[in-house]
C-alpha cells in the first residue's frame, strides 16, 4: 500500500469521524462523546497531512506550521478552558470568524500560487468564492462578536436604503469575481477581498436582539462553505467533507432557529427586528402593575408543590446560578416533587446554550425536556419557576400585530403558579414588555437570580 493510499484511508476515517460526531452533537446525552470524537478525527487527519507529499515534494516551512499551531494552542486552550457561560456566545462567533478568515487566506494564497498556472476556470471560481464566503463570514462573526461583547449597541444599526446599498456592494463583489475570472488580475481581487469584508460588516450590523442566535448559526454555515471551497482549491477531499458538513448543518440549524422563533430566515435577515425597544426600561408599562414576593415566600411554595417546571434563560447564565438552580432541584426532589427543567430552542444567546450551561452543573439530561413536552406538562404543574428567561415566555407571541407574534414559547403561564426571577423591569433582549410580568398569578421575586436561589435552598430545607 501506498503512502498516499494510506494517507487517504486515514482521511476517509477522520471524515467517518465527523459524520458520527455530529450525530452525538444531535444528544446533550452524547454532545461530549461527539465533540471529543470528531477533536481525536481531526488531530489523525493533521498529523497524516505532515507525510503528505505535494506536487511530489514533502511538507514545506514545517518548522513555521509547528510554530503557528504552537501560538494557536497556547491562545485557545486558556480562552475555551476559562471561558465564563455568559460569554461563551462571542467565543464561539469569533473562533467561527478565525475559521473563515483562515480560509479567505488560504484562497488567497492558492490564487496567487495558480495564477501563473492557467488553471481552468472553475478552478480560479473556487478560489474566488473562498475568498467571497470566508471574507464575509470573518467580518460578520467580527461584528456579532462586538455585540454579544457589548463593544458596540447589540440592537440593529440600520439606515436609509441599507437593503438597496447591501445588494448594490452584493452585486459589485459578483462583478469582481467575473472581471478576475476573465483578467486574472491580483490587484481586483484585493478589491474584492475589501468589498466582501464590507458587505460581511454592512450585512450584520442591522442584526440584533433575539436575533442574534439565528446570526452565529448562519455565519457558522458560511464558514463551513468557505472550508469546503478552500478543499475544493487544494483537492483535500477532507476539508471538502467537512466544510460540507459543517455548511449543511448550519443551515439546516438555522432553519430551525428561524422556525422556533415563528419568523421566516428573511425576516430574521432583513427586518432590523429589535430595534425600537416598546417598554420603558425602568418600571414596564405606566399604569400596570405586578405582584413581587420575597424568596421566603417563594420557598414556602416551592415546598409545598408536588409538580415544578424550571425555565431557564441567559439570566441564569449571567448570575453563575447553575449549580445552586441544581441543588434547589435536588433538595426539592429529595422530598418527592417533580422537577424538571424546560428548555426553549433560543433560550440563550445561542444554539444550546442552555443545554450546556445545565450540563456544567452535572443536572441530568433527562430532566432536561424540549418545549412542545414542556408545554404539555406545564398544565399539570403547580409552579413554573422562571430563572432569568423572558422573552422564551412572553405570552405577547400569541398576540396579532406583537413583533414577535408567532414565535414559539414555553407556556409558564399555564402553570397554577408562576415565579418570575429577574433583576429588573427591563425588556428581555428583544427589547419589548413582557405580558407575563402582569399576569395575578405570576410573582415577581428581584435580585441576582444566584443569590435569590441561595435564599431560596435555605428555606425549603427549613420548610
Amino acid at each position: 500500500m501506498s503512502r498516499e493510499t494510506l494517507i487517504d484511508l486515514i482521511y476517509l476515517f477522520s471524515a467517518t469521524t465527523f459524520v458520527l460526531a455530529l450525530k452525538g452533537l444531535g444528544s446533550p446525552r452524547h454532545a461530549r462523546r461527539g465533540n471529543a470524537l470528531a477533536a481525536f478525527g481531526m488531530l489523525v487527519a493533521v498529523v497524516a497531512t505532515f507525510f503528505k507529499f505535494v506536487d511530489g515534494h514533502a511538507l514545506r516551512h514545517v518548522g513555521l506550521i509547528l510554530l503557528a499551531m504552537f501560538i494557536g494552542t497556547v491562545v485557545a486552550v486558556p480562552v475555551a478552558r476559562f471561558v465564563k457561560m455568559t460569554a461563551m456566545p462571542q467565543l464561539v462567533a469569533i473562533f467561527n470568524g478565525v475559521g473563515g478568515g483562515a480560509a479567505s487566506l488560504v484562497s488567497i494564497t492558492e490564487f496567487i500560487h495558480i495564477k501563473s498556472t492557467h488553471p481552468a476556470t472553475y478552478v480560479v471560481l473556487e478560489v474566488l468564492l473562498g475568498v467571497l464566503i470566508g471574507t464575509v463570514s470573518f467580518a460578520g462573526s467580527a461584528i456579532a462578536f462586538a455585540k454579544l461583547q457589548e463593544l458596540m449597541t447589540g440592537r440593529p444599526v440600520t439606515y436609509p436604503g441599507q437593503q438597496i446599498i447591501n445588494a448594490l456592494v452584493g452585486a459589485v463583489a459578483l462583478g469582481l469575481i467575473v472581471t478576475i475570472l476573465v483578467s486574472g488580475s491580483t490587484a481586483l481581487l484585493w478589491t474584492l477581498f475589501g468589498v466582501a469584508f464590507i458587505l460581511g460588516v454592512a450585512f450584520v450590523l442591522p442584526i440584533g436582539g433575539a436575533d442574534v442566535p439565528v446570526l452565529i448559526s448562519l455565519l457558522n454555515a458560511f464558514t463551513g462553505l468557505a472550508v469546503a471551497a478552500s478543499g475544493f482549491t487544494l483537492g483535500s477531499n477532507l476539508l471538502i467533507v467537512a466544510g460540507i458538513l459543517v455548511g449543511a448543518s448550519g443551515i439546516l440549524l438555522t432553519r430551525l432557529m428561524s422556525k422556533a422563533m415563528g419568523r421566516s430566515l428573511s425576516n430574521v435577515l432583513f427586518s432590523a427586528f429589535g430595534s425600537n425597544v416598546t417598554a420603558s426600561a425602568g418600571g414596564g408599562v405606566e399604569g400596570r402593575t405586578v405582584r413581587s414576593g420575597t424568596p421566603e415566600d417563594v420557598g414556602v411554595l416551592l415546598s409545598y408543590a408536588s409538580k415544578v417546571v424550571i425555565i431557564p434563560g441567559y439570566g441564569l447564565a449571567v448570575a453563575q446560578g447553575q449549580h445552586v438552580l441544581r441543588e434547589l432541584a435536588e433538595v426539592l426532589e429529595s422530598r418527592g416533587i417533580k422537577v424538571f427543567y424546560a428548555i426553549h430552542p433560543v433560550a440563550g444567546r445561542m444554539p444550546g446554550h442552555m443545554n450546556v450551561l445545565l450540563a456544567e452543573a452535572n443536572v441530568p439530561y433527562e430532566d432536561l425536556i424540549e418545549m412542545d413536552e414542556a408545554n404539555s406538562e406545564l398544565q399539570t404543574a403547580d409552579v413554573a419557576l422562571v430563572v432569568g428567561a423572558n422573552d422564551t415566555v412572553n405570552p405577547a407571541a400569541g398576540e396579532p400585530g406583537s413583533p414577535i407574534y408567532g414565535m414559539p414559547i414555553i407556556h409558564a403561564d399555564l402553570a397554577e403558579n408562576v415565579v418570575f426571577m429577574k433583576r429588573s423591569m427591563r425588556p428581555g433582549f428583544a427589547g419589548i414588555d413582557n405580558e407575563l410580568l402582569y399576569n395575578p398569578k405570576t410573582i415577581l421575586v428581584f435580585g441576582d437570580a444566584k443569590d435569590t436561589l441561595t435564599k431560596l435552598v435555605a428555606v425549603v430545607k427549613a420548610s
